[in-house]
């Protein structure tokens, strides 16, 4: 086993302890109803609720902080990620409590297949925004990559807790469940 992976291995072993163990997180205040929306069977509560959280959590608060995150996102489109990252790194070194920075950045490193980078990102993105369902889903796609697929399950259920509404995750959940009872598909 080669050093970069024994790396990725503790950095998944890390980020799973941390952040699998705590579970579910509390809501801030001004999140809870939208939070509960997301559970709707009303097609319109849940994407209303999802749409508002999505501009809440995009929102840094400084429009020069919310332009390097329009940057990093433009460069995540346009297949490039090293300037993705750039933006991004530019935007945590200004607002380094911002979720949605690091989130964004994860997503940048993932696309370089840099997993320790993302992983670390994701750590901090989830400790600022415990209940970023995408952010949860990332994780649980990193976990599948890297074939820790019992972690990567138990993200895919945390992120489908918050939002149930997300077919690609439904997805991913069947096929490990069913990896799990042993037929492959």
């Amino acid at each position: 086993m080669g050093a970069s992976t024994r790396y990725l291995n503790r950095a998944v072993t890390a980020v799973c302890a941390f952040w699998l163990a705590a579970g579910a997180h509390a809501a801030r205040a001004d999140d809870a109803q939208l939070l509960k929306d997301l559970k709707s069977s009303d097609p319109a509560t849940w994407q209303r609720a999802q749409a508002d959280l999505q501009r809440e959590w995009s929102s840094s608060g400084s429009p020069s902080m919310d332009l390097l995150l329009q940057r990093g996102v433009a460069a995540l489109v346009a297949n490039d990620p090293r300037a993705a990252v750039d933006h991004l790194s530019a935007l945590i070194d200004h607002a380094p409590d911002f979720a949605e920075g690091y989130a964004m950045r994860a997503r940048a490193f993932q696309a370089q297949g840099a997993f320790g980078p993302a992983l670390n990102d994701l750590a901090r993105a989830l400790t600022l925004n415990p209940n970023d369902y995408v952010a949860i889903a990332q994780l649980g796609g990193i976990l599948e990559a890297t074939g820790n697929r019992k972690d990567a399950l138990a993200a895919y259920r945390m992120s489908t807790a918050i939002l149930p509404h997300q077919p690609e995750v439904l997805d991913a959940i069947k096929r490990l469940e069913a990896r799990a009872n042993g037929q492959e598909l």
